[in-house]
């Protein structure tokens, strides 16, 4: 039977990310993302927003990309897999971790970071196409063309296909 570890996050980058090189050279980029919702309280009608923080870790080239366009605060969507793990604290207590091992990022919002590809944790390239593009300005049109009589002339010749 098949199984899947999926997980899809739109939020905000919680802080820059902190990167750092393994013994290899593979590139690892930590980053806390904060997912937000809301809800009303039944007994006094007022809007509560719920904040959640996942730490997330790129590996690779994907790690360079989020050290270099991902800074605090900029909306992020970032695909992964749901990574556990324990460690015992300096006080003895074992502590469990939750991470999201992050396989795919795309820059949200304006182009301040100008949002390029990224690239899977396996070092395939996959193109993340930022999710806001800023539109063109449309090309000016000149005076149209003289057409022979078709019957069409009256239509509008900017079809979408």
């Amino acid at each position: 039977m098949a199984s899947v570890n999926k997980v899809i996050l739109v939020g905000n980058c919680g802080r820059d990310p902190e990167i750092r090189y393994l013994p290899s050279g593979q590139a690892v980029a930590n980053v806390s993302i904060a997912t937000s919702s809301r809800r009303k309280d039944k007994n006094t009608g007022e809007s509560i927003e719920d904040t959640q923080w996942h730490r997330v870790t790129f590996y690779d080239r994907l790690a360079e990309i989020a050290g270099e366009y991902l800074k605090k605060g900029r909306p992020a969507y970032i695909e992964g897999r749901l990574k556990y793990g324990k460690y015992t604290d300096q006080a003895g207590i074992e502590k469990n971790t939750v991470d999201i091992i992050a396989t795919e990022l795309q820059l949200l919002g304006g182009r301040e970071g100008m949002g390029g590809p990224s690239e899977g944790e396996d070092g395939g390239q996959r193109r993340a196409a930022p999710a806001a593009r800023p539109s063109a300005p449309a090309p000016a049109r000149t005076a149209p063309a003289a057409r022979p009589a078709s019957g069409f002339d009256d239509m509008d010749d900017d079809i979408p296909f």
